[in-house]
């Protein structure tokens, strides 16, 4: 199962990439996590329902200097994610399209 989060609060400058690396993983999760220009964080992540929803809860908490306010969460398409290893990636305009 493939999933999409959009992350809003204070999640920039705030160590939410690395930590959302670190427990993506700890989970054995394969995807990807940048910054986006508006101030989210977007995460896509491949693994199954209840690891997925493990990570979610840990998205919603964030680490101790983040302020979580919303996550949104799509689910997607397999056929459209291709990740062996879950990433750091550079800070983007806008949301991947997938």
């Amino acid at each position: 199962m493939v999933r999409r989060y959009l992350v809003s609060g204070r999640v920039q400058g705030v160590g939410y990439r690395r930590f959302v690396h670190r427990e993506a993983t700890r989970l054995d999760l394969k995807g990807r996590v940048r910054n986006l220009e508006d101030g989210r964080v977007e995460v896509y992540v491949e693994g199954n329902e209840s690891v997925l929803r493990e990570l979610e809860s840990l998205l919603a908490e964030g680490p101790s200097f983040s302020q979580v306010s919303n996550v949104d969460v799509q689910t997607l398409n397999e056929s459209a994610f291709d990740a062996r290893v879950f990433e750091v990636v550079a800070d983007g305009e806008a949301p991947w399209d997938l």
